[in-house]
C-alpha cells in the first residue's frame, strides 16, 4: 500500500505541472475599441468609447478570466458632426444619462468563460457597472491568438434602465411619443492584449 502511495507521487506531480498557470494579457488601449449604438423612435445614433485598461486571463489556450475600465469621459458620436453630435455627447455625459462628471469609468469583471466549442467561441458571465449600479451581464465572445496577441470580440445589449439611466425611456415616463428612447442599446467589444 505504501509503495502504492510513493508511486502515484511523481505522476500526480507532473499532472499539476502539466496544467498551465494563468496568464496574465494586458490590454493595448489603442488597439481596443467599443462601439454603441442607441436606438429610438425616429432612428439610431452610434459612436464610440475607449477602454481605459484592463487584462485577459488565459491558460492552455483558453480565456478564463478578464476584466476592463470604459473611459466614460471619451463617449464620442460618430453619425453625426458638428453642433449636432456635440449637443448629442454633452447630453449623454450629463446627469440626464451617464453622469460622466461623477461617474467617469464605466467596469466589467467577468465571473466565467464558459468554451462553446475548438474555434474560439465563450459564452461570457460577469459583472457590469455603470455609474453605481452593478448589474450581471451574459453574452457571447469570440478569442483569438495570433503571435502571442489575443483578440476578443463580443457584443454585449444592454438595458440602461437598470442602471437609472432613465431619460426618454418609455418604461418610466408617458406620452413621450416620437421622442421615446429604447432602453436597450448596442456595445460591440474589441478587447486587444498582449503578454
Amino acid at each position: 500500500m505504501i509503495m502504492k502511495k510513493f508511486l502515484l507521487l511523481p505522476v500526480l506531480a507532473l499532472f499539476a505541472m502539466s496544467a498551465a498557470a494563468p496568464t496574465a494579457y494586458n490590454v493595448d488601449v489603442k488597439a481596443s475599441n467599443i462601439v454603441w449604438k442607441g436606438y429610438k423612435v425616429t432612428g439610431e445614433h452610434t459612436g464610440t468609447v475607449k477602454v481605459k485598461n484592463g487584462s485577459l486571463q488565459m491558460a492552455d489556450g483558453k480565456l478564463i478570466g478578464g476584466s476592463f475600465d470604459i473611459d466614460m469621459t471619451s463617449i464620442n458620436c460618430t453619425d453625426l458632426s458638428g453642433e449636432y453630435a456635440g449637443k448629442l455627447v454633452g447630453h449623454l455625459k450629463s446627469d440626464d444619462f451617464f453622469g460622466v462628471a461623477n461617474f467617469p469609468t464605466s467596469k466589467f469583471v467577468a465571473t466565467r468563460a464558459i468554451a462553446q466549442d475548438t474555434k474560439g467561441n465563450y459564452k461570457v458571465i460577469g459583472n457590469l457597472t455603470i455609474k453605481e449600479t452593478t448589474k450581471e451581464v451574459k453574452f457571447f465572445v469570440n478569442v483569438q491568438e495570433k503571435a502571442g496577441v489575443i483578440t476578443a470580440k463580443g457584443q454585449l445589449k444592454i438595458d440602461r434602465s437598470e442602471y437609472n439611466v432613465r431619460y426618454g425611456s418609455g418604461s418610466f415616463f408617458d406620452d413621450l411619443g416620437d421622442k421615446t428612447i429604447y432602453d436597450e442599446f448596442d456595445m460591440d467589444v474589441t478587447i486587444v492584449a498582449t503578454k
